[in-house]
């Protein structure tokens, strides 16, 4: 099914000039830096900002989907749901409001994210020094869409996997520390025992 028709697609606030953090006061605002490029959720520190009022349009509270449209990868991200407040959404990030009856935004940030639709999506790219995907590109994006239960099942196994990843990475990091302390001390004590003789 198009992604058009699961959700409501659109980009986020355009800032006029160059943004200065405030210490305090001010709006949150979720930026392309705070959007990892594998997916993982954003937040929840973000940087404040005096922005006057804008339209809600461009608040994301949590249950939304947003999706890095500039750079590479073209990853997708669901926001965590509550957020403490509304956070503004600043380009080249696009807001995606999925219709929460038909599909879950984690399931719908993992399937933009699938090897399939990354390469879709990439053939529709635009640009050749900063790689653009246009928002037609995102909107006639076709994913599976399961049921909603299915969809939860998808979504817990893809956490549980990734979870997996990282403490194989630790697993295999703590081994060769441990290794190379192992060898360090062979070699210490071989070159004491030659010293010796």
């Amino acid at each position: 099914m198009r992604l058009a028709e699961l959700s409501d697609i659109h980009s986020g606030y355009t800032a006029r000039g160059r943004l200065d953090p405030l210490p305090e006061g001010g709006v949150p605002a979720l930026q392309l830096r705070d959007v990892g490029t594998d997916g993982e959720e954003p937040g929840p520190d973000f940087q404040r900002y005096d922005l006057g009022k804008l339209s809600d349009r461009y608040f994301v509270s949590g249950g939304e989907v947003v999706f890095r449209s500039r750079g590479e990868p073209n990853a997708a991200a669901a926001i965590p749901d509550p957020l403490p407040e509304p956070v503004v959404v600043i380009v080249p990030l696009v807001i995606v409001r999925p219709d929460r009856d038909r599909v879950l935004p984690e399931y719908l940030a993992w399937a933009i994210n699938q090897p399939d639709a990354q390469r879709r999506l990439g053939a529709e790219a635009q640009g050749t020094s900063l790689r653009m995907i246009p928002m037609a590109a995102l909107e006639d994006l076709e994913i599976a869409v399961p049921d909603l239960p299915t969809q939860r099942r998808i979504v817990e196994l893809d956490v549980l996997a990734r979870q997996e990843g990282q403490l194989l990475r630790q697993l295999a990091a703590r081994r060769e520390t441990l290794v190379s302390a192992i060898l360090g001390d062979a070699a210490k004590a071989a070159d004491q025992k030659e010293t010796a003789r």
